[in-house]
C-alpha cells in the first residue's frame, strides 16, 4: 500500500530493524522468534544496547530472499520492544518481543552491519460506538466456544485473558495467532485503518475456524463409533468362528490356511485403495472356490502377484553427482560428453525429486558400451536394475500381459520386472528398442508409446494385473544401433544420447583398463605369472577386429587367455611354473591367422573413382565410388546393392553436371550419346544414405573432365540439384573411419563444422578438412592438379589443422 501521509505532531524516530519471514507481529502480542542471520543479529543486539531496547520487525514480500533490502519490506510494521533474549549452541538468538505499535517505514538511514529505518507511528483511532460495542460482544461470544473444540493446553486460561480484556484491537491482534492466515491477509490485517474492519474481518476467520473444527470433532466422532463396530463384529466374527468349529462345519477352515494367510498379508500390505478393495474382492471369490477349481489356482496366482509388486516402495536415490561422476570414470573411458548429458538429468532428480525420471536412449553401434552404461547409473544411484531385451519381440502382449481367461495368463515383461526389482523406482534398461517387430499379433511399439510417455504411464495397466501401476517413478533408458527403424512417435518420448564408435587410442585404453584385466579375472589368471608384451593389445585391435565398439576385441582377448588357462592347466603339477610371456609374434599359434590387413588408402585413383565416407550400424566406413562412360548408352546404371537414397543421389549427381555442362567446360553431346555406371564395391553389404550426393558428383566429373580426384582425399555430403552442399550425420564415425586407413585429408559439408568437435582431438590434431557449401567448391578441392573448373588455372586448395587456432578454409572460388 501507499505510505500514509504524515500527520502533524507525530513522533519520528530511528530504530533497527529485523526483516521477518511468513509471520506478521501484531501490537499488544507476545511472539518469540529465532533470529540467524547476521545483519538481524547484529539489529537485536543494538536494540538491546538501547536504553528503550525497542526496534522495528517488518515482514519481507519474498520469504525466499535471504538478504532483503528494504525494497523488499512492506511499509508497514510493527515497533517492538525485546522482553527476554537468549542464545542458542549454533549461534542464533531466541528473542521474546513485545509489540507496541504501527509504523510507518519512511527510509532506510543504515544498512551494514544492520538496518536503520526512519520510522513514524501509526496510529488506530478507535471511537467507541454501538457498532463497534457490538462487533468486541460477538468476538467475545465466539471465543468462548473455543474450549469446547480446542484441547490445546492454555486455551482455558488464553479465552480467559481475552474476554477480559477491554480494548477490542488488542483482542482482535491476539486471536490472530489462532488462526490460519496467509502472510498476505495477515499484512493486510496490520495494513487496515479502519479498526470496525479488522474487527469484522478477525470475526469471519474465527467463525471459519470454528466452523472447521466443529466438522472435525464429528469426523473424528463418527470414526471412534466405526472403531467400536468393528471391534464388536470382530469379538462377534470370533465367536461364530468357535460355534462353526465345534459343529464341524468345513468352510471356515480356509480361514486357518492359504485364505487366512492371504487375508492377513492383504490387511498388513501397503497397498493403494482401489489395489486393496479388488484384492478383497478376488479373495472372496477365492474362500467360494474349490481347490480342485481351475480358477482356484489363478486367483490365487492373481493375489500372489498384487502382493509382491512394489505400490509403494522406493529405493533412495544417492544423488552425490561427484560419486556418480567418479562412478561413471571408473567403468567407462572417453564418452565425456554422454556422461555429462547423464549427469544433466540427475541434477534435476536432485534439485527435483518430484520431476517426471526422463526416458533416455542410449543410440550407437555394437559394443560401445550401451547396456554396462545404464549398470552404471544404477550402481551410482544405489537402484534397483533390470533389463528386457526387445529385439524381435512380435507379441504385444509380452509388454502388456495376457488378460485372465485361460490357466496360461501372464502379467507381461514390465509388470514381472518391477516385481522383481521390489521396487517402484528402479531403473529399468529396455534393450535393442530398434529392433522391435510388427505382425498380427500386434504392434508392441504402440504399447511403448504408454510405458515410456511421463504424461500417460502414471496409470498404465497391464492387462493381466488390470489395475493402475505408477511407471512414473521408473528411470527407463533405452538402447538402439539406429533410429531409423524407431517409430517417430515413439521417438519423440525419448531423450536421445549418442555414442560413437571409439579411436584406436581409445580402444588400447579401454583393453588395458578393463577388457584384459576382467578377462583375466573371469579366467583364473589373476595370480599366475603371466606377462603381456606392450605390441600385443594394438596388434589384436589392428589385424583382429573391425568394429566400432570393443566387443570383438574382448572376444579375442577372452580367446587368448583360454589358450593360456589351457596351457597353464596342461602343466605338471609337480613342477614348478614358470612364467608366461605373450609376444606379438605368437599370436597367429594362439589367435589364428590375421583376420584384416593394415587398412590404406588406395595409392593412385583412376579416372571416375572417388573415396566417400559412410555410416554403419557398426561404425563408420570408406567406400570407392566408381563410374564409368558406356557409349552408345542413355541410361544410369547403379550396382552396388544400395538403396532409393542413394540412387537419388546418383540421379541428381548426374542431372547437376548435365545442366552445368557449359559452365563446367563439358560435352553435352556425352551426356545424350553415352550411358554413365555407377557402381560401389563390396555389393553384398547394404548400402544407403543421404551421404553420397558429393561423391558421386565427384567421381562423374573425374570421368567427364579426365582428371584424377586426390587419393588423400575422403569426403561426404548430399548434393541438390541447385548446386548446394547440405549437411549429414555420422561425422565423427566417417572420421574416424578415414583416418583408420590413413586418410587425413576430409571435405565436408559447412554446415557440419559443428559436429567436428565430436572427434577425437588426437585424431582431430592430425587431419586437414576442407569445408564447401557448394559442388563447384567440392570439385575445386578434391581434383587433383586441373584447370579450374570456372576457367581459371587452379592451385591446390590450402588446407588447415582441423584442431589448430586458423580458420578452416573453403574451396578457392
Amino acid at each position: 500500500m501507499d505510505t500514509p501521509p504524515e500527520p502533524e505532531n507525530t513522533l519520528i524516530v530511528s530504530l533497527p530493524l529485523v526483516p521477518v519471514k511468513r509471520t506478521v507481529l501484531f501490537p499488544d502480542t507476545l511472539v518469540p522468534f529465532t533470529i540467524g542471520r547476521p545483519r538481524s543479529i547484529a539489529a537485536v543486539e543494538a536494540a538491546m544496547n538501547s536504553e528503550d531496547k525497542a526496534l522495528v520487525f517488518a515482514t519481507q514480500r519474498d520469504s525466499e530472499k535471504e538478504e532483503p533490502g528494504f525494497d523488499d519490506l512492506y511499509r508497514i510494521g510493527t515497533k517492538a520492544v525485546i522482553k527476554q533474549m537468549g542464545k542458542t549452541p549454533d549461534g542464533h538468538l531466541q528473542v521474546l518481543a513485545q509489540g507496541i505499535e504501527r509504523v510507518v517505514l519512511l527510509k532506510q538511514e543504515q544498512a551494514e552491519p544492520h538496518m536503520i529505518v526512519r520510522s513514524r507511528q501509526l496510529a488506530l483511532s478507535l471511537e467507541s460506538d454501538l457498532e463497534l460495542e457490538a462487533l468486541h460482544r460477538e468476538l467475545v461470544e465466539l471465543i468462548g466456544q473455543l474450549p469446547e473444540l480446542l484441547t490445546t493446553q492454555g486455551v482455558v486460561e488464553l479465552v480467559a485473558v481475552l474476554r477480559a480484556e477491554k480494548n477490542p484491537l488488542s483482542v482482535a491482534y491476539r486471536l490472530v495467532s489462532l488462526l490460519n492466515l496467509n502472510v498476505e491477509r495477515l499484512q493486510g490485517l496490520l495494513e487496515q485503518s479502519d479498526a470496525k474492519e479488522v474487527l469484522r474481518q478477525v470475526y469471519g476467520a474465527l467463525a471459519h475456524e470454528l466452523h472447521i473444527l466443529k466438522i472435525r470433532h464429528e469426523i473424528a466422532s463418527q470414526a471412534q463409533a466405526e472403531i467400536g463396530k468393528s471391534q464388536r463384529e470382530y469379538f462377534l466374527r470370533q465367536q461364530l468362528k468357535e460355534i462353526q468349529q465345534e459343529l464341524g462345519d468345513l468352510e471356515s477352515q480356509p480361514e486357518d490356511g492359504e485364505v487366512g494367510e492371504l487375508k492377513a498379508r492383504i490387511e498388513k500390505a501397503d497397498l493403494p485403495e482401489i489395489v486393496k478393495t479388488e484384492a478383497t474382492r478376488e479373495l472372496k471369490r477365492l474362500v467360494k472356490l474349490p481347490p480342485a477349481s481351475p480358477d482356484h489356482q489363478v486367483i490365487r496366482s492373481y493375489l500372489e502377484l498384487v502382493l509382491e509388486l512394489p505400490w509403494n516402495t522406493l529405493t533412495e536415490d544417492h544423488l552425490d553427482l561427484t560419486h556418480v561422476r567418479t562412478i561413471l570414470d571408473e567403468d567407462h573411458y572417453g564418452i565425456q560428453d554422454v556422461k555429462e548429458r547423464i549427469l544433466e538429468h540427475l541434477a534435476v532428480l536432485k534439485l527435483n525429486p518430484s520431476a517426471k525420471a526422463p526416458i533416455l536412449c542410449l543410440v550407437g553401434p555394437p559394443g560401445v558400451g550401451k547396456t554396462s552404461l545404464g549398470q552404471s547409473i544404477a550402481r551410482a544411484l544405489e537402484r534397483k536394475f533390470e533389463r528386457l531385451s526387445l529385439g524381435g519381440l512380435h507379441d504385444e502382449a509380452e509388454l502388456r500381459g495376457h488378460r485372465r481367461t485361460y490357466v496360461g495368463a501372464m502379467p507381461g515383461r514390465l509388470i514381472q520386472a518391477l516385481r522383481r526389482a521390489g521396487a517402484k523406482n528402479p531403473i529399468l534398461m529396455l534393450d535393442e528398442v530398434d529392433k522391435v517387430g510388427q505382425d498380427f499379433r500386434g504392434d508392441p511399439a504402440s504399447a511403448l508409446l504408454e510405458i515410456l510417455d511421463p504424461e500417460q504411464n502414471h496409470t498404465f495397466r497391464d492387462n493381466y494385473l488390470d489395475l493402475p501401476f505408477d511407471l512414473s517413478k521408473v528411470m527407463f533408458i533405452t538402447t538402439a544401433n539406429s533410429l531409423d527403424t524407431i517409430s517417430r512417435p515413439l521417438l519423440d518420448r525419448m531423450e536421445i544420447i549418442r555414442l560413437g564408435g571409439y579411436s584406436h587410442q581409445e580402444k588400447l585404453e579401454i583393453a588395458n583398463r578393463y577388457l584384459w584385466p576382467r578377462r583375466l579375472k573371469e579366467a583364473g589368471l589373476e595370480s599366475k605369472p603371466l606377462t603381456l608384451e606392450e605390441q600385443v593389445i594394438p596388434h589384436i585391435i589392428k589385424r583382429y577386429t573391425r568394429e566400432a565398439g570393443v566387443r570383438q576385441l574382448e572376444q579375442m582377448l577372452g580367446r587368448l587367455t583360454r589358450k593360456v588357462a589351457l596351457k597353464l592347466a596342461e602343466h605338471p603339477p609337480d613342477q614348478p611354473e614358470e612364467s608366461l610371456t605373450i609376444i606379438q609374434s605368437d599370436l597367429p599359434e594362439w589367435l589364428g591367422i590375421e583376420r584384416f590387413m593394415p587398412e590404406e588408402a588406395r595409392k593412385t585413383l583412376p579416372l571416375g573413382v572417388a573415396t566417400g565416407m559412410a555410416w554403419t550400424e557398426t561404425g563408420g566406413d570408406v567406400l570407392y565410388v566408381e563410374s564409368a562412360l558406356l557409349p552408345g548408352g542413355s541410361d544410369l546404371t547403379i550396382t552396388g546393392h544400395i538403396g532409393d537414397v542413394m540412387q537419388e543421389s546418383a540421379q541428381a549427381a548426374r542431372s547437376y553436371l548435365w545442366s552445368r555442362a557449359e559452365s563446367l567446360g563439358l560435352d553435352i553431346a556425352v551426356f545424350k550419346q553415352s550411358g554413365m555406371h555407377i557402381h560401389v564395391p563390396e555389393g553384398a553389404i547394404p548400402k544407403d544414405g543421404p551421404s553420397a550426393g558429393v561423391t558421386m558428383a565427384s567421381a562423374l566429373a573425374s570421368l567427364l573432365l579426365k582428371i584424377p580426384v586426390r587419393n588423400d582425399t575422403a569426403m561426404t555430403g548430399e548434393i541438390g540439384l541447385t548446386g548446394l552442399v547440405l549437411p549429414v550425420g555420422g561425422i565423427k564415425e566417417k572420421i574416424l573411419a578415414a583416418h583408420r586407413v590413413g586418410l587425413r585429408r576430409i571435405v565436408l559439408p559447412r554446415a557440419n563444422e559443428k559436429d567436428l568437435k565430436d572427434v577425437p582431438d588426437a585424431v582431430r590434431s592430425e587431419l586437414s578438412v576442407i569445408f564447401v557449401e557448394s559442388i563447384e567448391e567440392a570439385l575445386d578441392a578434391v581434383l587433383l592438379e586441373a584447370p579450374d573448373i570456372r576457367g581459371r588455372q587452379k592451385n591446390p586448395p590450402p588446407t588447415h589443422p582441423a584442431g589448430s587456432e586458423q580458420k578452416t578454409v573453403m574451396g578457392s572460388r
